[in-house]
């Protein structure tokens, strides 16, 4: 990709991806997920997983699957809040890039 893809939208796409599952999903589904629009490694998901849970955005519980546990992220009060500050901003944001790329005027 072209464009580079910082911390805060990193953090907005891992948020709406977790917010799907209203009972959370786990780390490699959350990957994958993401991968659909971006590419990324799990060495880099990881990291931001961390943040977003030390933030008090997430909370992580494990869920054994197959005699192995599974860590499992899922969204807080807080993190649905931010979240939709992050939808809010992308919204406002992507309308002006766009327009600026289109060559549309902006009033």
């Amino acid at each position: 990709m072209a464009f580079g893809i910082g911390a805060a939208l990193l953090d907005a796409i891992v948020l709406a991806v977790v917010s799907k599952k209203e009972e959370g999903t786990y780390g490699y589904k959350i990957t994958q997920d993401v991968r659909r629009a971006i590419d990324i490694s799990e060495s880099t998901l990881y990291p931001v997983l961390r943040r977003l849970q030390k933030n008090q955005y997430l909370i992580v519980y494990d869920v054994e699957c197959g005699g192995r546990n599974r860590r499992y992220y899922k969204l807080t009060k807080a993190g649905s809040i931010k979240l939709r500050e992050y939808q809010t901003e992308w919204t406002d944001y992507s309308w002006k890039i766009s327009n600026l790329l289109s060559g549309e005027e902006q009033e």
